[in-house]
């Protein structure tokens, strides 16, 4: 008897625990505004989890037009789930496919970023200070920009309309929370925030990033 390719909630509810459970442990989120961006990037995961394992609306809402210039794959096998390796006609196993693995490479990135910011964040806190170093040195807000890599490696491995659709919501959400929060900080740390922000830009570091630079 084969395996169901969709229908498995249990794999649903234990692979968003997970990574929900591994994503809390890298934000440990507090404040009203932690809380939002973590459950943004939550009800992201869920989505994603609810079409690879449960139900694949995507592959049912594309089913007609992917048949008839696809025929030659079965659509509702799990793998094409990997739409953009099926697109490009891998017919390996796509998990080794180019796009799975770049997704890695922009999932394990954004957890890295996530770690070494709040190691930061987390100490200048604590004192009462600025955080300007680590990857601070580099980007203002590079908690936000993790999750933005983050996602973005998700849509890559295995995209959704859903999805592809809450992307630049959340992605926008995520700017505009910065913007609330410069204001917080600005007013708190007044002339020592408009330095710093004038020297390191909000989401993508400057081409110079290589430099060394002395926050």
């Amino acid at each position: 008897m084969s395996t169901p390719a969709y229908g498995l909630w249990s794999l649903v509810i234990i692979n968003s625990l997970v990574f929900l459970i591994f994503l809390y442990s890298f934000t440990k989120p507090r404040t009203p505004r932690d809380w939002r961006s973590f459950g943004a990037v939550s009800a992201f995961l869920i989505a994603l989890f609810t079409e690879m394992y449960g139900f694949p609306l995507t592959l049912y809402l594309l089913s007609g037009w992917l048949q008839s210039r696809y025929p030659g794959v079965d659509w509702f096998a799990h793998d094409a789930g990997h739409l953009l390796e099926m697109l490009i006609g891998w017919r390996a196993n796509p998990h080794f496919g180019p796009f799975h693995l770049l997704s890695f490479a922009f999932i394990g990135g954004g957890f890295w970023l996530l770690a070494a910011a709040w190691k930061v964040l987390y100490a200048a806190q604590r004192a009462h200070a600025l955080a300007t170093s680590g990857p601070y040195a580099y980007i203002r807000h590079p908690q936000y920009a993790a999750f933005v890599l983050i996602m973005f490696g998700f849509l890559l491995q295995w995209p959704t309309v859903l999805t592809l659709a809450m992307f630049p919501v959340l992605a926008y959400m995520y700017v505009r929370l910065a913007r609330s929060e410069e204001r917080e900080i600005g007013a708190e740390f007044g002339e020592a925030y408009a330095r710093y922000a004038a020297r390191t830009p909000a989401f993508v570091p400057h081409l110079s990033w290589l430099r060394h630079r002395e926050p």
